[in-house]
């Protein structure tokens, strides 16, 4: 008998590779937009056709009601989010209600109306904030200190209160940073990413970063933020391997998901430069007007007891990672 599975934020990087798995296995996949005149999402043209694309918005809990009702999924995977914890301090009330609030929808919509259905939600390393240890493991205290990280939080003992309240199937997955080519430009991998292609390829008009302005200066320089900045990057096609493994497991519980290895900004700009065959200390300076006002401490992400209990583990080094980003946008940006 054929699945179904709903992917709440389809259009998003990981809603998008999870397509693409779950489309491998079999299942029947519906995928949500926000209501939009226009389906040109770019993660999701080569998914046209093969998927079911139904609008709705964590924001309006009865479109996320009339999917359950409709589809009975037998998974269902909540993605979507306000996902950019810098953006979470200039909207920290929309971050809120998408972030966190949204949560509880979807979890009612299911309680209510497929009951059966198992669900992922999608927590982050965030909810850790600054942590005296080297690694997180699941039983890590959580002590969030942005916008973001403290909605994040709340979604997931909310995840665990409709797990243990009422039954549902229901797991976290604490993911710490994962990205690809499918990442947003808000990102700073794929900042640096971008930036590295339109200045090997002499890119005239480069894209917009998150204040409004050109990726690029006319003087050939990108602009970024805390470059000591350390965090445990992995390959998002990885972990949404993760995601779906969680809920074949016999019991739901959370996993952390992460490489247990940290890199600097300044790292990803070193290795993404180096691959073009640039010094990336050439072209990279700090702008204040792209600093947190807190910076979360490093790192890491024990993800020993998913590999143990579900056999995942990362497979792709940093390095490998943002040479993969690279290639792609030099190809994207010409």
């Amino acid at each position: 008998m054929t699945k179904t599975a709903l992917i709440i934020g389809v259009t998003s990087q990981d809603g998008s590779y999870l397509a693409d798995l779950l489309l491998e296995k079999g299942y029947r996949v519906v995928g949500t937009i926000r209501r939009n005149t226009t389906y040109q999402k770019p993660n999701i043209q080569h998914l046209i056709g093969k998927i079911i694309i139904e609008a709705a918005d964590l924001i309006d809990g009865e479109s996320i009601a009339r999917l359950l009702r409709d589809y009975q999924p037998d998974e269902v995977y909540n993605i979507a989010a306000q996902s950019v914890p810098a953006d979470s301090w200039s909207h920290p009330l929309y971050t809120g209600e998408v972030t966190a609030l949204g949560v509880v929808r979807v979890m009612e919509a299911v309680r209510h109306f497929a009951p059966q259905a198992r669900v992922y939600q999608a927590t982050s390393r965030e909810i850790f904030g600054h942590v005296n240890a080297d690694a997180a493991t699941e039983s890590t205290p959580i002590d969030a200190n942005n916008p973001y990280g403290i909605a994040k939080a709340y979604a997931h003992m909310m995840t665990r209160c409709y797990r243990e309240s009422y039954g549902l199937f229901a797991c976290g997955g604490i993911l710490f940073n994962h990205e690809s080519p499918r990442r947003s430009l808000h990102f700073v991998t794929r900042k640096i990413t971008a930036a590295v292609a339109c200045i090997k390829n002499q890119v005239a008009n480069p894209p917009l970063d998150e204040l409004g302005r050109p990726l690029i200066t006319p003087g050939g320089k990108l602009k970024l933020g805390f470059l000591e900045a350390r965090r445990d990057w992995g390959y998002a096609k990885e972990y949404v391997e993760a995601m779906w493994l969680m809920l074949q497991n016999d019991e739901p519980k959370d996993y952390v998901i992460g490489t247990n290895s940290s890199y600097s900004v300044a790292d990803a700009c070193r290795i993404a430069f180096a691959h073009v065959g640039l010094d990336w200390r050439e072209h990279v300076v700090s702008d204040e007007a792209l600093l947190r006002p807190t910076e979360i401490t490093v790192l890491q992400g024990d993800y020993s007891l998913a590999e143990k209990e579900l056999g995942w583990r990362p497979r792709t080094s940093f390095e490998q990672l943002m040479q993969i980003m690279v290639d792609a946008d030099l190809a994207r940006f010409q």
